[in-house]
This record gives structure tokens, sequence and C-alpha cells, in this order.
């Protein structure tokens, strides 16, 4: 175990390896040379990516790949992808190539409210608070005139501020609840200064008010912050085409191929052990682009997993149906995204995937980020209801498993021939690789 360190951030880089290597590993040379390799050769660049964060030691690499021949509202797109879960990228690619000789995907903002509160402690007349929240309403808005300003130009700010009681579910507890349009940032940090403005103004006038007892004076601002549900925030994609049109999976008729894909759905609809995973595999095409373009990934996975439980109960956030002999594939979801600000415009792979996607606007990364959650969807259903999952997805993994046991280029070539007619599993390979290596 580690002694206790202080003042640990104000030692150089050098210094921190210096006393983690030390602390922490049996080789510490072995340790600092590994962190070493990572650096960039690029010390300007190095720089960029140590100020990004506290604390930094080296970088944590993520491939980042590609996924083309996407069709989205009628518009060719290459989709980047930061994610090291094999397979990924190659089911994502596979779906684009699949829909784009059938019309493509299409893809629409519905809204894009973001939501902001003030939480805070009133032990008086909720009347009096009501009435006086409504008159000092344009105060809230005169208070932010600053921040709000060149939000305003853009199209943005501040859409409603109102007052909720929650004195329900815990004694003395309001909220200022606020709508923002934050237009092509992701705007926390808009929001947040807000608030604390509101948080501020709403104490001061508090503060100044005559039919308020002292106790009513002396509101209690809990905490000011955004919310990372916004349920408001919606984009939908989908896909559709005649039945007669899926036909591609020699073993299974379309029709069939339709009803079971719809069935798969379903059960995702009903069933929270199923759609966690369902889920899961829509994120992982969802992550990959959020994390390419330098956007939130922990803050989208929280607000679309609290909105697949909006109904009570967990469940699918894709739907499908067929009817009239047409199949539709759809799903919409909540994505707080923005092509401005934070690592946008710092991090130069988020500007290289940005570029590769034609600079959108927040609004048409939305739809991008959608239709890649929709694609990896229908790639892990189409594997599910027909070939199976693990027959895809271990083939992917067996490079995975082959560096692992450092395989020579010839022992690849090997190894891939024979699972080219046999199951891939773990223990498969490696009794396969040490067979060769036994003989030789």
């Amino acid at each position: 175990m580690s002694k206790a360190v202080s003042g640990f951030s104000k030692l150089s880089k050098a210094e921190k390896i210096q006393w983690i290597a030390e602390q922490h590993f049996a080789n510490p040379a072995e340790a600092v040379q590994v962190l070493q390799k990572y650096w960039n050769n690029d010390t300007d660049l190095q720089k960029l990516h140590d100020e990004f964060i506290e604390n930094t030691i080296s970088n944590f690499y993520l491939p980042l790949g590609v996924a083309p021949n996407f069709v989205i509202n009628g518009k060719p797109y290459t989709i980047p992808m930061a994610i090291e879960e094999s397979s990924v990228v190659a089911a994502a690619s596979k779906a684009a190539k699949f829909w784009s000789n059938r019309g493509g995907f299409k893809a629409r903002v519905i809204s894009s409210e973001k939501i902001g509160q003030v939480h805070f402690i009133f032990k008086g007349d909720s009347l009096k608070l009501k009435r006086f929240i409504e008159e000092i309403q344009p105060k809230f808005f005169s208070g932010t005139e600053g921040l709000t300003k060149n939000m305003q130009k853009r199209g943005g700010g501040i859409l409603a501020i109102e007052l909720r009681d929650k004195t329900s579910d815990l004694e003395h507890y309001y909220q200022l609840h606020a709508t923002f349009e934050t237009k092509d940032s992701m705007g926390a940090n808009f929001i947040n200064s807000c608030l604390e403005q509101f948080a501020k103004t709403l104490k001061e006038e508090a503060a100044l008010r005559e039919d308020f007892s002292e106790e009513e004076k002396n509101l209690q601002v809990v905490m000011s912050i955004l919310s990372n549900y916004v349920p408001n925030c919606l984009v939908r994609a989908e896909v559709s085409c005649p039945v007669s049109d899926l036909k591609e999976e020699k073993h299974i008729s379309q029709e069939e191929f339709a009803e079971k894909f719809v069935r798969a759905v379903q059960i995702a609809e009903i069933e929270p052990y199923r759609a966690v995973t369902h889920n899961k595999g829509i994120m992982n095409g969802i992550d990959a682009v959020v994390i390419a373009t330098g956007n939130d990934f922990r803050a989208v996975e929280a607000g679309v997993h609290a909105y697949a439980s909006r109904n009570g109960q967990y469940s699918s956030l894709s739907h499908a149906k067929i009817e009239n002999g047409i199949f539709t594939f759809w799903m919409e979801i909540p994505l707080a995204l923005g092509t401005v600000g934070g690592l946008t415009s710092l991090h130069p792979l988020v500007k290289i995937s940005l570029e590769m996607l034609g600079n959108p606007s927040a609004h048409e990364l939305m739809e991008i980020v959608a239709v890649a959650g929709l694609a990896q969807n229908f790639g892990a259903l189409r594997s599910l209801t027909t070939t199976g999952i693990q027959q895809g997805h271990m083939k992917m993994h067996l490079m995975n498993i082959l560096n692992q046991f450092q395989a020579t280029e010839e022992e690849r070539k090997m190894v891939t021939k024979h699972f080219q007619h046999h199951t891939v599993s773990h223990s498969g390979v490696v009794e396969y690789l040490e067979s060769i290596r036994n003989t030789n």
C-alpha cells in the first residue's frame, strides 16, 4: 500500500510519474517506460493533452475507426468511431451499406431544449413564494443579460423559468426549473453560469422582500446545476423498406427475418434484462461517435438510460413494426451535443472527425449520432435473429486473442485459415495455437 502524499498536484509531471512508479510497481523503470511510450513526440501537442485534465501522466489511446457508406437524409457520410470493442465498426459499416441500397437513414431533431435547476429550501408560505417568483421573473433575465448576449445572437438563450413545488417529496424543497436553447454548443458552462446568477438574484431579492418573515427571507440555495436528463432534446432516426426488399440472408426468407426482428425488439420493450443489453448495443454506436467528436459520453449515457426508464420500467430505446408490407425500424432518443466549445476546438482528432462529417451543426450531429446507434442496433439484431451474435463477433475478436498470445505472422495465417471453417472461441484458439507450436 502506498503512503499518503501531500502536494501531489504541485509536483512536476516527471516527479508524479516517479512517485507512482516507486509506490505502485514491482518494476518502476518498466512502468515509466510504458507511460513514456504513449507520449506524443510533438511537445506542443503533448502539452495540449496534458492540460485537458489534472495530474496527467500519459495518454490513453482508443482506436479511431471509420464506418463508410452511411446515407442520412439523402447525404453520404463516413462516420468516425472511437472505440476499443471489436466488431462495432464492422457491424455499423455493414448496416450502413445494407440501408444505403434501400433509401438510407432518415433523421430529424424533434426538439432541443436543455434543462437546469436551482434547488433551494424555503420555510414559509408557498403562495407568497409563488407571487414572489412571478414578480422577480424579469430580474432573472436582466441579471443574466451579460451571459446570454452572445447566445441570443446565435438564436439561443433562456426559454423559460418556472417555480416547482417539491415539498410533497422533501420538506421545504423547491426548484427554479429553467429551460435553455444552446444552439451548436452543448452549453453546460453557459447553463451553469446562468443558474448561479439566478440563485444570486433569488437570495438577494428574498432578503429584501418586505412581506417575508425573517425565516422566509433566509432562503437557502442548496445547489445550482444543469441536468443531463434532457427528454425535450430529442432526435428521431429511422429506416424503412418493403419487407420484400429485406432479402439478404440465404437461409431465411425476408418475411421470417422481418417477423423475428420485430419480435426481438418487442422482447426488449417488455423485458428489462434483455433491454439493458439491447440498449448497450445502441450505445456502442452512439458513444463511439460522441467520443470521436469530443462530446461527453457519460452525460449522454446517463440521459439516455433515464429516458429508457421514463415510463416506470427500463425498456428498449428502439422500436420496429410491419404495416401493409412495410418494415420500419426507428428510435427516438435524447442527445445533448455540441460542435463548438470544449474539446471540439482543442483536440486535433476531434477537429478531424468533425471535418470528416462536413463540420455539422449540433442538430446535424444529433442526427448522425442517433443514426449510428440505430445502425449498430440493426446490425446486432440482424445477427442475433439469423446466424447468432458470436459468429461475427468472435471472428473479429480472433486478432485480439492472437495478439494476446504474441502469435507470429505465420501462426496468424494458419489460425485464421483454420477458423474459417470452425467456431471461434477463446479456448479453441488457444488450443489450436498450442498444437501448432508443439508440432513445430
